[in-house]
């Protein structure tokens, strides 16, 4: 056995549930059974490759720039992927590369956009059950949120359904449960669990009490939750802890995004179960139809947190009468003043997914593109304080100063039109960072002098005939023909050639020749996209870990523009319909 293969085997035998996706080189490989699941799913062939003596194993493959999509498909398909990607040095002739897994995708921890919808979150879920009290947690590690909450019922059976609505309500993308729960609760799993959602399940004993606060106090670095709102509230801690433990296990990168726990009380929102949801046709029309729901009558939102927090809304009616007051309030606000309304909206449909963006920086896996997109974004920010009346944007405008530092240091640093990943085209602006830009200069300079080497060789040495070729096994060179050389020699009477002509390759009719300046420029030259490619990555990523550090303050604005969002669509769907606000 090959020592790939080993390696191979030992990573898979740590994530044995998931479609292991193994880079070598510029792809990502499958091997065994994951190959076959790869190609069903995928529709991609399904090959071979020798493994050791008599060993061949099935194998399918797809390019690495291309893993999104696939990803997605697999993920959609109910499957789990582990990115296992190489984390040494990869250079010829030094043994086998590094190779570990960074993340595992799953349908409730998902990052990339080609799996997320932007208008709704994609929430994971954590339960813990203990007779008729249960706890619930959910985070979106797209967005940051993460919150949980106790669950009080008179029996089992009740506490169970509560969950099961509550798990409704977010609309549920995975669920993680402790091992064996399904089969100690007194209801089967379709009783209480909604439909299609995904189950994973973690060891019970990361479930315990003591090991979920653990968990939580020493992610969080604080010695008591008390803060957190979870006084008093074992489920709500031992489903908190279990959610982030879990999250720990598949974002092996890190879940900096996660900065805090909301604690809510299902109390203070409206119990709507399946059937009623179905009846008041929330988010879908009894038919299954999106666009009749009461949700696609009311989205007049521009922005994807608009969107998403509308969503949220509808599906969580509020019981508290002056928080329903104060939201009326600010709808009136924009009923009664088109102009405004008009305005805001028109800013507000500039705004990008300041909430996702800024949390993929935060994850380390922001692209060039989404920093720029970023930076419009958070220009729009502006405009929409701009447009709003003095008294409305209190929220808003305490978030900008912080906004304003993050778009001025990416108007410095990002270019116009960056590519969507480093290294197809230039991705920082030329001058922000003057190590890339004396690079660049020096290889610009090498390839220039090359290019008019041959001109400058042949009036130096009075040979007409003289070529500058390359080659990728003896690279620049100076080529000239020996009936030229000695036809040189007898007009000059002597040695034709400069004391700096090297011999480098002999042919049947010419030698091939370099020069230590040449040796010089060739290696500037040869080595200026390795050498620019890392440089730009290193000051991409200080780039982005200080967009990171702005976080708090894009998030906050990112809330506010939401919650005007929301406000002015529904003024303006109340506009359009005649709708009048309830004495």
């Amino acid at each position: 056995m090959v020592p790939l293969r080993r390696q191979y085997l030992q990573i898979k035998r740590r994530f044995p549930d998931t479609v292991l996706f193994f880079r070598l080189g510029d792809f990502y490989e499958t091997f065994d059974d994951d190959a076959r699941i790869a190609a069903r799913v995928l529709d991609i062939v399904l090959t071979g490759r020798e493994m050791g003596k008599g060993l061949r194993v099935p194998m399918a493959g797809i390019p690495h720039h291309a893993a999104e999509g696939h990803i997605a498909r697999l993920v959609s398909a109910g499957h789990k992927v582990a990115l296992c990607e190489q984390i040494g040095d990869v250079q010829k002739g030094r043994g086998l590369v590094e190779r570990d897994v960074t993340r595992v995708v799953t349908p409730g921890t998902v990052l990339d956009d080609a799996l997320l919808d932007a208008r709704r979150n994609t929430f994971l879920c954590a339960v813990a059950i203990d007779g008729p009290r249960a706890g619930l947690a959910y985070a979106d590690i797209s967005t940051g949120e993460f919150a949980t909450t106790e669950i009080a019922a008179t029996t089992a059976e009740e506490g169970l359904l509560a969950v099961g609505r509550e798990l409704l309500r977010l609309d549920s993308a995975e669920v993680v449960l402790p091992a064996g729960l399904v089969d100690e609760v007194p209801l089967p799993p379709a009783a209480w669990l909604p439909e299609g959602v995904s189950r994973s399940t973690v060891e019970a004993w990361r479930c315990r009490a003591d090991r979920a606060a653990e968990t939580l106090e020493t992610f969080f670095g604080v010695g008591s939750l008390d803060g957190f709102g979870v006084a008093g509230k074992p489920l709500a801690v031992r489903a908190a802890g279990t959610l982030l433990a879990y999250l720990k296990e598949t974002q092996l990168s890190g879940i900096d995004q996660i900065t805090g726990l909301t604690t809510y009380n299902v109390d203070g929102f409206m119990t709507l179960d399946l059937q009623t949801r179905r009846n008041l046709e929330l988010t879908e029309s009894g038919r299954g139809e999106k666009r009749h729901s009461l949700l696609a009558v009311l989205d007049e939102t521009r922005s994807p947190m608009g969107a998403r927090l509308l969503r949220r809304r509808l599906g969580q009616p509020l019981l508290d009468l002056p928080a329903l007051q104060a939201r009326q309030g600010e709808v009136s606000r924009f009923v009664d003043d088109p102009l405004v309304r008009s305005a805001t909206r028109r800013a507000l449909a500039e705004v990008g997914d300041v909430e996702r963006l800024a949390n993929r920086a935060v994850a380390g896996i922001a692209t060039p593109r989404d920093l720029a997109n970023l930076r419009s974004s958070l220009a729009a920010v502006e405009a929409v304080a701009d447009a709003l009346p003095a008294p409305t944007t209190g929220t808003l405008l305490a978030t900008l100063p912080g906004c304003a530092e993050v778009r001025s240091l990416l108007a410095a640093a990002i270019a116009d039109e960056p590519p969507s990943h480093l290294g197809k085209a230039p991705s920082i602006r030329a001058g922000f960072a003057p190590e890339l830009d004396g690079h660049q200069g020096r290889a610009r300079e090498a390839r220039e002098w090359i290019a008019n080497l041959e001109r400058s060789e042949r009036e130096r040495t009075g040979i007409r005939s003289l070529k500058v070729g390359y080659n990728k096994v003896f690279g620049y060179y100076l080529e000239i023909t020996a009936s030229a050389l000695a036809a040189a020699e007898r007009e000059r009477g002597g040695p034709a050639l400069p004391p700096d002509y090297l011999p480098k390759q002999s042919l049947a009719n010419a030698t091939r020749y370099f020069t230590p300046q040449l040796k010089e420029y060739e290696t500037v030259v040869l080595t200026a996209d390795e050498t620019l490619a890392g440089i730009e990555a290193d000051v991409f990523r200080r780039v982005v870990a200080q967009v990171a550090g702005a976080a708090p303050a894009m998030l906050a604005a990112a809330a506010a523009v939401a919650e005007v969002d929301v406000a002015a669509a529904l003024a303006e769907v109340a506009a359009t319909r005649d709708y009048v606000r309830p004495e």
